[in-house]
């Protein structure tokens, strides 16, 4: 599916659902700006806008349509026989974390950014380009006056997106806790596991895609204004925030998986304990009655008439003195 949007220098929509024969007329117009955002397209889309109508370089064409696993930008200028305007390739991820599978769900963002055009690849509907379409259509905030004012605004609600998942995460760390102390079971270490498998892999989206955004914020890029470099810095300080906060949730999960190992030894030791308890209290009981239970002919012990009866008072004595000793050392 192909959106696209016209807007004039000061952020006013000058037209929208362009026809594509069309866009390239309104590319040489250096009045307007031009927002195109593909959503899921056919390959047919993909080459009509991509090739055909922006004619960029067939190598940032390919990393856009194969999925990267890692956050990357890079700056195309035109060589020799190129018929694209310079522009920058950059690819950011955006985040869902899922709390009944427990997993963080990442969803990948292409941007074309040019001096008067912008371009978005998306496989999925995301939260962030329709924020910032209605916003830029509607003229809030006056955001659609140039491409690197929409581009950090889709940044920015990226980021902002990552604090649902984050409170939501947060959440199930301090239910971990409480697990951890009450039921330390084979089923919370598997799920402390899997917190601590998810919260690494947030860290391993934050920090590359940190890295691409302080590029911005370092005013690195010409196509970035100067003036807009402060407001891509305030993005690179959240995601700076936001791997701290992860951090800390790696710390919480460390020690809460310290003691869930501590209360996993204890209850062993609790049994080990029981048991070792039970088989002192039972050896008197073990030795009378092997004893008494061999039944040779000449043990005189067999010929007495309340033998019988004074074997079992030992054995029972002797239990209640041993149950008694262990109750006072309070072993029980």
């Amino acid at each position: 599916m192909i959106n696209s949007f016209a807007f004039t220098n000061t952020g006013r929509l000058h037209t929208k659902e362009l026809e594509t024969f069309l866009m390239a007329t309104l590319l040489a117009d250096t009045n307007l700006f031009l927002w195109v955002d593909l959503e899921k397209p056919t390959p047919e889309e993909t080459k009509e806008v991509l090739e055909r109508i922006f004619h960029f370089h067939p190598l940032s064409i390919d990393d856009c349509v194969m999925v990267s696993s890692a956050p990357k930008v890079e700056e195309y200028s035109p060589k020799e026989g190129d018929i694209f305007a310079p522009y920058l390739f950059f690819v950011i991820h955006a985040v869902d974390y899922n709390g009944q599978n427990e997993q963080f769900a990442t969803s990948e963002l292409n941007f074309f950014l040019g001096k008067n055009f912008l371009v978005t690849y998306h496989d999925a509907p995301l939260r962030s380009v329709t924020t910032a379409v209605d916003r830029a259509t509607k003229g809030t905030m006056q955001i659609a006056r140039s491409p690197d004012r929409v581009a950090h605004t889709l940044l920015d609600l990226l980021v902002e997106n990552y604090k649902p998942a984050l409170e939501e995460l947060s959440l199930k760390v301090s239910d971990l806790e409480q697990l951890a102390l009450q039921c330390p079971g084979p089923e919370t270490l598997a799920k402390i596991l899997q917190i601590k498998k998810e919260v690494l892999h947030l860290r391993q989206i934050i920090g590359p895609q940190s890295a691409v955004i302080g590029r911005f914020a370092a005013g690195e890029f010409a196509l970035i204004r100067p003036n807009l470099v402060p407001y891509y810095r305030n993005i690179c300080d959240a995601l700076y925030r936001i791997n701290d906060q992860a951090h800390g949730y790696t710390d919480a999960l460390t020690g809460i998986l310290q003691v869930y190992l501590n209360m996993s030894s204890n209850q062993t030791g609790e049994v080990v304990k029981l048991l070792t308890l039970i088989t002192v209290v039972t050896t008197p009981l073990m030795m009378i009655g092997t004893w008494y239970g061999m039944n040779f002919k000449d043990m005189p012990e067999l010929s007495w008439e309340h033998g019988y009866v004074l074997a079992a008072v030992a054995m029972l004595t002797s239990t209640a003195a041993t149950y008694l000793y262990f109750k006072k050392r309070k072993w029980f």
